[in-house]
């Protein structure tokens, strides 16, 4: 990676971690000493970019909370290839969020120029995928998990388990993809306890008060 492009994508690094980063971290990720990151840092300085240090423990490199960059310009091929994944992702039925996933790609298809559109359309057609999909969930129920997971919010869920069928109230830890299913880590709320469901063994789902502390 050359240096310009460092310097863009160590901004954007930046902005992703607004609570503060190592510069050991960001020679890390980036690959190069600690040296070389300290001397990027001085070079966004210079250009403006707001950049304080906090020191101690959960410290490290930050912008300024009040700085906002300007909205985040992907070149064509880094656009293309994120709506060819979520194309895979959609199909593969992997991930239980596909209506906000499908949303999302086609405003970054819009925003894309001609060309880049030809190198989208380009690109689609020659790379493939193999996979087993994932066992198909109810529209309604990818919903409303959806939106629980995303608000924090607790779900009611009527669940097909090896027992029979059950209904519990839990909060969504952890969205789990494996290879032919979408597993929810969760906390059932009367049992005070972890449990794991199947996301299609979910036969409906919605939104509840969280009665239990």
């Amino acid at each position: 990676m050359r240096r310009v492009e460092r310097l863009f994508a160590l901004a954007e690094h930046l902005r992703a971690h607004r609570t503060g980063i190592t510069a050991e971290a960001l020679a890390a990720r980036f690959g190069v000493t600690v040296r070389t990151i300290y001397r990027d840092l001085d070079a966004l300085r210079a250009a403006n970019l707001p950049l304080h240090a906090e020191r101690g423990r959960g410290g490290g490199f930050a912008l300024d909370r009040a700085y906002h960059l300007p909205p985040v310009n992907f070149t064509a091929r880094e656009a293309a290839l994120l709506i060819v994944a979520s194309r895979w992702l959609t199909e593969l039925r992997l991930l239980p969020f596909t209506d906000t996933l499908r949303s999302a790609t086609e405003k970054l298809r819009a925003a894309l120029p001609e060309r880049s559109q030809r190198e989208l359309a380009r690109l689609q057609r020659s790379l493939g995928y193999v996979g087993v999909p994932a066992k198909a969930a109810d529209p309604a129920v990818r919903a409303a998990v959806e939106q629980a997971w995303f608000e924090g919010h607790p779900l009611r869920i009527v669940y097909r388990g090896a027992r029979g069928t059950t209904e519990r109230r839990v909060r969504i830890d952890q969205v789990v993809m494996e290879r032919s299913e979408t597993l929810l880590n969760c906390f059932d709320l009367e049992k005070r306890a972890s449990r794991q469901f199947r996301l299609h063994r979910i036969l409906r789902a919605e939104g509840c008060e969280e009665s239990l502390s």
